[in-house]
């Protein structure tokens, strides 16, 4: 009489295999009932703070809305500005927002994008020149406004580029604004692109450049559209260098973009309003404010719609 056949050695094998690493994930999940308290106590205060800044931006918006309330009206959209609180609107602002941001897109996409794909993709970072544009880049990016509208005055509206005060100096003041932003968010988006597509782009025999062109940039478009998005966005509510670059002129015709008649902003028309002791200015303020992030988030749904557009064919 025979026994029960035995298990394969093999079996036997990878079950304590299995065990042994059931064992030893088991030992390293397990965390000290501290770190387990501290880890909560932190999540929650990061959702507090999540929680007071939502909140309090609620607020502002809910309190724009009430306060422009009555001045909410097609007629901002189609009203120069005016000295009469009744036949005051925004369009003359309005026109020379979005020339300054038609102004800032045309020029941080081609330079930021051309600098993020030199320093990923072309640049020796043990030389000191390419070590030098990383760190100004990481600088300026945390620079005050109030310095390149500075920096805009003595350099574009004055001294050698001389343009005056039309809406393209307002436009490369905001551009410089904003391109320490552009670049770093192209950098990270070339530097996701996994390098197996670059390596079999290669190795199927195309150039450096048609590698870049044809396969690192399409992939790297939303991320790209993203800091441009940002960009953009943090230009429209600027309002310390355009003081200092002309938008403060208080002008009643449609500006242009070469135009030396001056020209206005949103932001700074607003500032204008809610600075005026009249009762209906500061309607007109609030109501403004309302103006601004529809504009805004128009802008903003187009870049997205844009941005997944290419997401997907990608």
């Amino acid at each position: 009489m025979t026994g029960p056949p035995e298990r394969p050695s093999t079996e036997r094998t990878r079950l304590a295999t299995a065990g042994a690493r059931a064992a030893t994930a088991g030992s390293l999940s397990r965390q000290p009932g501290g770190d387990v308290v501290k880890g909560n106590i932190f999540f929650a205060l990061l959702l507090l703070a999540i929680a007071v800044v939502l909140f309090g931006l609620a607020a502002i918006i809910v309190q724009a809305a009430i306060n422009g309330a009555p001045a909410l009206s097609f007629d901002l959209f189609t009203n120069p500005s005016s000295s009469l609180p009744e036949r005051a609107g925004f369009r003359t602002a309005l026109i020379g927002t979005l020339y300054l941001i038609l102004g800032v897109v045309l020029l941080v996409v081609p330079i930021g994008v051309g600098a993020a794909i030199y320093l990923e993709e072309y640049a020796d970072r043990t030389r000191w020149w390419n070590r030098l544009i990383e760190l100004n880049i990481q600088n300026l990016a945390g620079v005050p406004s109030i310095i390149f509208g500075i920096l805009g005055l003595a350099f574009i509206v004055r001294g050698p580029l001389d343009l005056g005060f039309i809406v393209a100096a307002g436009s490369l003041t905001l551009a410089l604004l904003v391109l320490p932003t552009v670049i770093l968010a192209a950098r990270e988006a070339i530097r996701a692109v996994p390098p197996s597509i670059r390596e079999g782009s290669l190795a199927l025999g195309a150039t450096q450049w048609q590698t870049i062109r044809r396969q690192v940039l399409p992939a790297s478009i939303p991320g790209i559209a993203t800091g441009v998005i940002l960009a953009v966005s943090r230009a429209i509510g600027e309002t310390a260098p355009l003081l200092l670059v002309g938008a403060t002129t208080f002008v009643t015709f449609n500006p242009t973009f070469l135009g030396d008649d001056g020209y206005s902003a949103l932001p700074v028309l607003i500032f204008n309003y809610a600075t005026r002791p009249q009762d209906e200015f500061q309607t007109l303020a609030s109501a403004g404010v309302i103006v601004m992030l529809v504009v805004l988030l128009a802008i903003n749904a187009f870049a997205v719609w844009l941005r997944n557009r290419y997401e997907r064919q990608w």
